[in-house]
């Protein structure tokens, strides 16, 4: 069996920061942009605009191919992929290589850190929640995810691949255990747990046995940085693959390195990564179990809190090869009629999209701004009111349908700009059934029949109605059938989603021309460091009109006294650094760069160095212009006393 997978990582909406990394090449190029302006995608809170770098994100491309077919799985580090996203992929894909990758065989999944981009959506509710629609941050995270497809498809090689199961436990908790306990009795008795603590691990060797990657899947959210974080992170899905990638790429700088470990998401719609539960904040008193909410402050009050975990076990212990035919079924269906026979006697219908109440409340790992509480089952006049002169009040159909849910959002009735209809199906086969999550175009979540009727966030956020589940699965059983009885050539294509291009509006300023302090220059100290100082500030530009190719924002450097050379040991991508930029008046920027020295860091002499680039005006044209700073030199020892 050939495959191939393929790392490289983004950079900010207009921070080209640039790093690459293959399975079986060199190091080569960045990727995704993303703006320090812009809203980040996942809690929908205007005040979460990103304002450095915690991590880089990244995007790992795996190709499989039996000798006649193969398939293309993209794990990214965004919080979900959008169908805008997935159709200029695919646009990209036909240009460079006609026939072989298509709508079928293409598979790319969103990790769904609360910490990534938004503005990639070309659809109205999710532009409204994101800054619009931004060019910036869409372009390159489209450039990233085929240029990771790129370098797979050049470095395709024989190897094998190997599978483990086993689970992960004290890891994750249900944040809607109550919509759960609505199941019945006897379903829930068929499961240990309120979660799926599943593990699924695919190891990946050359014929030589020599481990070479892994693929993963694990239901959990990607929350463990809350709203409150305004750095560029890939959360704890992104911490997994940086921890397993240092150790399996030792001495290598993030996105460096032979061994690509990427961690997927899966089945997480309930499930959130912070096992000590909901607490109000202003009392350390648990949240109300029903609504989510706290007795002063309501729900903007209550935050859960997090805990951490590695899959290593798995992949050393995988031996089960993985064996047979590559096969893939793929159609769209318009989701918001599809008719579905429950039983014998009934047939229900599927409804056109539209948000709940508890959508406004946001979930326990993020509570929503405007005091929506969890499990409503009645409107309320004041915000019906507001929102349905904005949006339009749903017909009495529309209402009757999604029963009982309250509906805030109508959005399935929108004519303008963009309503959203169209949904993508996908499904790869294998022995094994992996609920590949967030991936090819986001609709919100799936519930139970049951758990629907409680409308807490997820059931509020389930747009097709109470019958959601059971038309995606009638669907799924269709297409398995198609497979199973080798007839994907006969399953009717369907109707293709749109592509917009107009009405896609931008809410995110271009940035603006860079100033400094008078007497001085861009990438100059401010606060110098001491000789164990943690921390630098430096005036720089706004990190949007960055232009880094190939380079990063930040590095770590030790001293080799042999050489009397610089070495990098660590950058912006490392978890052990920090860049925060902040705006200041009258144009003006500082940055802050953090690194948390770890107990194995070398004693010996370190500098810290900046990298960007500002904007100013010449005449009436923009130019942009490389600038770059560094701190004095300063020691790092185990002891004070040196």
């Amino acid at each position: 069996m050939l495959f191939t997978f393929f790392c490289h990582f983004g950079e900010t909406v207009s921070i080209v920061l640039e790093t690459v990394f293959t399975i079986f090449s060199e190091s080569i190029l960045s990727i995704f942009k993303y703006s320090f302006v812009i809203e980040n995608m996942g809690y929908a809170n205007t005040q979460q605009k990103a304002a450095g770098i915690h991590t880089r994100l990244y995007s790992r491309a795996f190709i499989i191919d039996d000798g006649s077919r193969r398939v293309v799985f993209v794990t990214a580090d965004v919080g979900m992929i959008s169908q805008r996203v997935r159709l200029e992929v695919l646009q990209a894909l036909q240009q460079k290589y006609g026939d072989v990758y298509r709508q079928d065989n293409v598979v790319l999944s969103g990790t769904h850190t609360h910490c990534g981009p938004g503005g990639y959506f070309q659809y109205t509710l999710f532009m409204i929640s994101s800054g619009g629609f931004i060019k910036t941050s869409i372009q390159p995270l489209v450039d990233g995810i085929v240029k990771s497809i790129n370098r797979a498809h050049q470095n395709m090689r024989p190897g094998r691949i190997y599978r483990n199961r086993g689970e992960l436990d004290h890891s994750s908790i249900n944040r809607s255990p109550h919509s759960y306990l609505n199941n019945p009795e006897d379903e829930r008795l068929r499961y240990k747990d309120n979660t799926d603590n599943q593990v699924l691990v695919l190891k990946f060797t050359d014929l030589d046995g020599d481990g070479i990657g892994m693929l993963s899947w694990f239901a959990v959210h990607a929350v463990s940085m809350n709203y409150t974080n305004r750095l560029v992170s890939s959360d704890n899905m992104g911490y997994a693959s940086y921890l397993l990638e240092q150790d399996k790429n030792p001495g290598e700088l993030p996105g460096q390195g032979s061994f690509v470990a990427a961690f997927s998401s899966s089945n997480l719609g309930d499930v959130s990564p912070n096992t000590r539960g909901p607490v109000c904040m202003n009392t350390g008193l648990p949240c109300d179990y029903l609504n989510s909410s706290c007795p002063v402050g309501g729900v903007t009050h209550t935050h859960a809190r997090t805990h951490s975990n590695t899959h290593t076990e798995l992949y050393a212990t995988a031996v089960d090869e993985v064996t047979g035919s590559v096969q893939s079924a793929h159609q769209w269906v318009n989701m918001t009629d599809v008719s579905v026979q429950i039983n014998d006697t009934h047939t229900v219908r599927t409804c056109k999209p539209a948000l709940g109440h508890s959508f406004a409340a946001g979930t326990t790992d993020g509570g929503g701004d405007l005091n929506f509480t969890q499990g409503a089952v009645e409107g309320d006049p004041f915000w019906d009111g507001i929102v349905g002169v904005l949006l339009g009040k749903p017909s009495n159909e529309t209402k009757e349908c999604h029963h009982p849910k309250p509906i805030l959002f109508n959005t399935g009735e929108m004519n303008t700009p963009l309503p959203q209809l169209i949904m993508l199906k996908m499904l790869i086969m294998d022995t094994e059934v992996v609920i590949a999550g967030l991936s090819n175009v986001y609709t919100h979540y799936i519930t139970t029949y049951e758990e629907y009727q409680v409308q807490r966030y997820e059931g509020a956020s389930t747009i097709y109605g109470p019958h959601t589940l059971s038309a995606y699965l009638q669907k799924y059983r269709g297409l398995a059938r198609a497979i199973a009885q080798n007839q994907v050539s006969e399953l009717p294509v369907g109707p293709e989603p749109p592509f917009f291009m107009e009405s896609l509006v931008s809410l995110l300023p271009a940035a603006p021309v860079d100033r400094k302090p008078a007497n001085t220059s861009f990438g100059e100290v401010l606060q110098q460091v001491y000789p164990i100082y943690r921390q630098v500030g430096l005036t720089c530009g706004v990190p949007q009109g960055s232009e880094l190719r190939d380079k990063t924002f930040v590095t770590v450097e030790i001293l080799d006294n042999r050489t009397e050379t610089w070495e990098v040991v660590h950058t912006d991508a490392s978890w052990e650094t920090r860049f925060h930029w902040l705006k200041g008046s009258n144009q003006q920027s500082n940055a802050t760069i953090q690194w948390f020295i770890p107990p194995s860091a070398p004693s010996g002499s370190y500098r810290i160095r900046h990298f960007g680039h500002y904007k100013a005006l010449k005449g009436l044209r923009p130019i942009i212009s490389p600038y770059e700073g560094s701190s004095d030199v300063f020691r790092v020892a185990s002891s004070f006393y040196y």
